[in-house]
């Protein structure tokens, strides 16, 4: 019954706050309190464990929650990035109208993903990963104008297209089981039945790692986090980056990992496929990051080439590779969402939505300048931050597990991305602390903002920091035994 109140207090408290009659102060205590609550349950849930099953549809198909290893590491970067941003959205949202459908919107998705990474098995997620989308999608349309609107509609095609090659998946691997198909850590083939349908299965797994990828933007279905990222408040933008995107990367992971087995799929063209998919991804979304000039639109960018990373080191189908990826998924969540963050105090204290007009603000706003500086040196990958240690994983399984040419290929293309990434964060930093001796100052006063924004931020930039320093050790922790 744990979990069931962890799914479904957020949603409720949520929305009864959002809708009760009190004052936008008064409100906001109340949001604090659902979150602590929240977070709360989610530690309860996490320590004590457990599993339930609500009922059953068919036969061998349940509606069921369980918590374990996957379960306990997605919530940390869930708990993470959820408290920074709605705490970072108390001062940030007062820029913004329909205050309570925002904060709404924010706990009923919160529910949602908590769900997503308690489903005990493919049909319990698929259901938790369609409420995802349409969740979020009212963090997207949030302003209501064309722009949004269009926005929304796009990144719900997007998901709701990915969702069904994912169901597609599903129904091809139900064919093959005996026994109640919950998620299991090699897979849950029946290996007998599946002798001699290894075609139909592969195609079923391609089919689902490009659906589920569709919502963290792998290529070619990447086109709607650059079109939504610009439109919605910065603290959506971090969410829906930072770890709403990673839902799909989570379940790629119960499909590839606990569901057909990553033993199956090594050295097929499946695994072929998708190395090649991710570095398209990983290149593409680096070089239209590097030639963007709107703040947002190239952090979103950015985040297609990022998430992908996460694609690349699973795509190894290794120990290595899946370390390397579950330690990018936490390093990314923070600081991607630390960056979003930034862009937001640049809208919100100085109206400056592209990267050409940030020269010499690290003098009006150092700590955001600071926070910027350092969740870009964990994307680009400089030590001891997260972003290193977690491409050294994806690097070296690249060599020892990819098929051919890609075994070398793969480690190339991280290099090459890792330099583009350099290109187009380094320079907003230079530029911001050192913007040259012609460079006016008059006229620029001290723009910080208070600690209910700078604090998630500094939060987020030690969170890269203990991924890059821990990250090992917290993967351990929660009871992985890599």
């Amino acid at each position: 019954m744990l979990l069931i109140v962890t799914i479904l207090f957020p949603v409720i408290a949520g929305l009864v706050s959002s809708t009760s009659r009190i004052n936008d102060r008064n409100r906001n205590i109340w949001y604090a309190a659902v979150l602590a609550g929240t977070d709360l349950l989610i530690l309860l849930s996490c320590v004590k464990g457990g599993q339930i099953t609500l009922f059953r549809l068919f036969e061998n198909v349940t509606f069921a929650f369980k918590v374990d290893e996957l379960t306990r590491y997605f919530l940390i970067a869930v708990v993470l990035l959820y408290t920074a941003a709605t705490i970072y959205a108390f001062e940030y949202m007062t820029i913004e109208h329909r205050q309570p459908v925002f904060f709404g919107a924010v706990f009923t998705s919160m529910g949602a993903i908590i769900a997503v990474a308690m489903s005990a098995n493919l049909v319990t997620m698929y259901c938790c990963f369609e409420a995802l989308s349409l969740t979020s999608f009212v963090l997207i349309i949030h302003e209501m104008d064309k722009a949004a609107v269009a926005a929304g509609l796009k990144y719900l095609f997007y998901s709701i297209a990915g969702a069904l090659m994912g169901m597609f998946a599903m129904f091809v691997l139900y064919a093959f089981v005996s026994a109640e198909p919950a998620f299991t850590m090699g897979g849950f083939l029946d290996m007998n039945l599946a002798a001699g349908h290894e075609g139909r299965l592969l195609a079923a797994a391609m089919a689902g790692i490009i659906g589920f990828g569709a919502k963290a933007g792998m290529f070619p279905m990447n086109g709607w986090l650059p079109t939504a990222h610009p439109i919605c408040p910065a603290p959506a933008s971090s969410l829906m980056s930072g770890i709403i995107a990673k839902a799909g990367i989570f379940c790629v992971i119960r499909l590839v990992y606990y569901s057909i087995g990553a033993r199956f799929l090594q050295g097929t063209w499946v695994q072929t496929a998708w190395i090649c998919l991710a570095m398209t991804t990983i290149f593409l979304g680096s070089m239209m990051a590097f030639q963007e000039k709107v703040t947002k639109k190239r952090l979103a960018y950015s985040s297609v080439s990022q998430i992908s990373y996460i694609m690349l080191g699973l795509s190894m189908l290794s120990d290595d590779g899946l370390r390397g990826g579950l330690i990018h998924l936490l390093s990314h969540c923070a600081s991607k969402g630390c960056l979003f963050l930034c862009a937001g105090v640049f809208i919100y204290k100085l109206g400056k939505k592209r990267v050409d007009q940030l020269r010499g603000i690290g003098r009006q706003m150092p700590v955001t300048m600071w926070c910027f500086m350092i969740a870009a040196m964990s994307l680009v990958g400089i030590p001891p931050m997260g972003g290193f240690v977690s491409k050294w994983f994806i690097g070296t399984a690249s060599l020892t597990s990819a098929p051919g040419i890609l075994s070398w290929l793969a480690p190339a293309v991280l290099m090459v991305s890792a330099l583009l990434t350099a290109g187009y964060l380094f320079p907003v930093v230079v530029d911001a602390f050192f913007p040259g001796k012609d460079f006016d100052y008059a006229g620029m006063e001290k723009a910080e903002p208070s600690a209910l924004m700078t604090v998630p931020m500094i939060i987020l930039c030690c969170a890269a920091l203990i991924a890059g320093l821990f990250g090992t050790s917290i993967i351990s922790f929660t009871g992985w035994g890599l």
